[in-house]
């Protein structure tokens, strides 16, 4: 969790930046704090990290599970400071407008919700090939891949965040993005660390709820992306 205070101090030492617009006159809209939340939850929250993470780590012990996610949520909360460190960076080298990265990370946004909702309807192999092979015995090596990357932070996790960031009005916007961000990760290894007791009673309920959120990952793609292009002037 440290990690990501460093990187709401380093974004929040950054100088202060105008209002961003489009031609000087149009502002992207911000967006609230719930909305914030949901963005990332949707994107690097605990929901997509149950299953794989017990997955990787079926055989292992409670103390050796508890390493594997403490070390999990380090190597993901430093790639996120990463992240924004660089994502920011390289909008002022390059001076892209926020409303064109916006506009970017809403496609992806929607597209990558289509993505399960898609594979529902795809045909099914009745007859899948034996995989023949033993598992092999989790150690402290999954922590980093596949379960730090890219199971917790995924390309569009990240692109979700340096959208965010670029959007805050001010440094207090960027620090508030940072706090949800370290209450997200705390979430995750949560979920981690309880991932053996909780994954039979939500065996029936994860699917379903994947399935709402993938609607509303759906539906606020969409509203990135109406937003963006009302602030380019079209629409």
């Amino acid at each position: 969790m440290l990690l990501l205070a460093s990187m709401a101090g380093a974004v929040y030492a950054q100088p202060a930046r105008e209002p961003v617009t489009l031609a000087g006159q149009l502002q992207m809209q911000q967006f609230p704090v719930a909305q914030i939340f949901l963005f990332l939850f949707l994107m690097l929250g605990p929901v997509k990290i149950i299953a794989p993470f017990a997955a990787i780590t079926r055989g292992a012990n409670t103390a050796l599970t508890w390493r594997i996610a403490a070390r999990a949520t380090l190597f993901a909360s430093a790639a996120l400071v990463v992240a924004a460190l660089v994502g920011q960076s390289q909008l002022n080298s390059y001076g892209i407008p926020v409303p064109v990265l916006a506009l970017a990370g809403g496609i992806i946004l929607f597209l990558v919700a289509l993505i399960p909702i898609l594979q529902q309807f795809a045909p099914h192999d009745t007859h899948p090939a034996a995989t023949g092979g033993v598992a092999a015995a989790p150690s402290l090596k999954v922590a980093m891949s596949p379960l730090a990357f890219p199971t917790i932070v995924t390309p569009y996790g990240i692109a979700t965040l340096v959208v965010l960031l670029a959007l805050a009005p001010d440094r207090h916007g960027q620090l508030m993005i940072g706090a949800i961000m370290a209450a997200i990760m705390a979430l995750n290894f949560l979920a981690m660390i309880a991932t053996r007791y909780i994954l039979p009673l939500l065996g029936v309920v994860l699917p379903i709820v994947g399935a709402v959120l993938g609607v509303i990952q759906v539906a606020l793609g969409l509203l990135v992306i109406q937003n963006s292009l009302k602030a380019m002037g079209i629409g």
